[in-house]
């Protein structure tokens, strides 16, 4: 009797392990059932708002659900990240994981969580150069004839960026500190309303992800004079590379989609799949190599490991710099 109430009770545990799993494989499958929050922590028409939407439509047409982009600025990207942070991690509120992220980690003295801690990476989406840029009426046509500007105007250029901590913020503090130039520095909550005083004449240069200003540069109505990568960008192939005014200088600005910790592989699998088929799209990739980016595809840990390369990268920035935000 012992032994048959055994086998029964091994029975009925083995046959709930079965279902349970049943359970989460289908939960996996049927893998988006609702539409997605894309959280980007910027106003819509910077390079984080682009590029999610861009995204986000391949994604809705390939998973048959929609990516819904929702924008939260603020305090330099981190109102959205904690957004997805305290987020169920169901797979149905995703962040634009962009610089910032990393920047903040050593930027920020008082967080209410840790980034590379706090958010699962899903996959890279494309890296970018940054564009040094400035208003037509500034008498400079190259790097180092802005470098005698600035310097026979001390206190008098104004440097625009897209928030305190991003990349952006940065990428023209390490231009200071490597080339002596002092500037004021004039934080936007995001690159769009930067780029609009920029046109306005109300600052005066601008250290920007390249695919929220190419449109203009094209337009002429900002004026590149350096690209932040060590290579120029197939995008502007007659932009020098500041590096060749500036020895040593490098930047540039990663992106790509995080996730709240603990959501389930299987959903996390199920993004990174579609991410890199869409980056594998050749319509995709014309469209990156338009706004000067170059396709990051790879797996969640390829894209966890850029996260944590470049979170210290920046660190030995923002020290270099004593930069910092209570």
């Amino acid at each position: 009797m012992t032994s048959r109430v055994s086998f029964a009770r091994l029975l009925a545990v083995g046959l709930t392990g079965l279902t349970l799993a049943g359970i989460g494989e289908a939960a996996a499958v049927d893998y988006p059932t609702r539409p997605v929050r894309w959280i980007v922590g910027y106003p819509p028409g910077g390079t984080t708002d682009i590029l999610a939407r861009l995204i986000g439509q391949y994604l809705s047409d390939k998973l048959g659900q929609q990516f819904i982009v929702e924008n939260k600025p603020g305090a330099g990207n981190n109102i959205g990240t904690e957004a997805v942070v305290h987020a169920p991690p169901d797979g149905y509120t995703v962040l634009l994981v962009n610089p910032a992220n990393g920047i903040n980690t050593s930027l920020y003295k008082k967080l209410a969580f840790n980034f590379p801690r706090d958010i699962a990476p899903v996959g890279g989406i494309t890296r970018v150069p940054n564009v040094m840029e400035i208003n037509p009426n500034i008498p400079a046509k190259t790097v180092a004839e802005f470098i005698t500007y600035a310097k026979g105007n001390p206190g008098k250029v104004n440097m625009a960026s897209s928030g305190n901590g991003t990349s952006v913020h940065l990428s023209g503090e390490l231009f200071m500190a490597m080339t002596g130039v002092k500037m004021t520095h004039v934080p936007y909550r995001g690159a769009a309303p930067a780029i609009t005083d920029m046109i306005a004449g109300q600052v005066h240069v601008l250290f920007d992800n390249l695919p929220s200003s190419i449109e203009q540069i094209k337009g002429d109505k900002l004026r590149a004079l350096a690209v932040t990568t060590e290579k120029r960008s197939p995008a502007l192939p007659d932009v020098p590379t500041l590096a060749e005014t500036v020895p040593g200088y490098e930047a540039s600005a990663w992106f790509g989609m995080g996730a709240p910790k603990d959501t389930p592989p299987e959903v996390i699998a199920v993004l990174n799949k579609a991410i890199n088929e869409a980056l594998a799209d050749p319509n995709m990739k014309t469209r990156l190599a338009e706004l000067g980016g170059l396709p990051m595809p790879g797996t969640p840990a390829d894209f966890g490991k850029i996260i944590l390369d470049e979170t210290e990268k920046w660190r030995k920035v923002v020290e270099f710099a004593g930069a910092s935000v209570d």
